[in-house]
């Protein structure tokens, strides 16, 4: 199982949760959330700033998504010792360029 990240602090801003409740964020949702679920791929996230609302929410800035997914499946293939055929054989789609970034 992959940990990304075991602190109770938010993984975009750092915050601990303290003005702005943190929630419990899905890398890879929708079909993927049981897998992101059971491969440990989720993140705290202050739920108004940093998740849901504002312009720098990852549910509202495309760029900060797509760098939440690029740290997801780096973790995940490191941890399973996966090539990226493999990760898009679980999670349907590479998120990192050819430089592995």
């Amino acid at each position: 199982m992959v940990v990304v990240n075991q602190e109770k602090r938010c993984w975009l801003c750092g915050r601990n949760g303290a003005n702005d409740p943190l929630d419990c964020h899905h890398i890879f949702g929708g079909p993927y959330r049981s897998k992101s679920d059971a491969y440990g791929l989720t993140v705290f996230l202050c739920h108004n700033h940093c998740h849901i609302f504002e312009d720098r929410a990852v549910h509202r800035n495309r760029e900060n998504m797509l760098r939440l997914r690029k740290y997801g499946q780096k973790k995940a293939m490191e941890e399973q010792g996966w090539t990226v055929e493999e990760f898009i054989s679980e999670f349907g789609k590479n998120y990192l360029d050819s430089d592995g970034e």
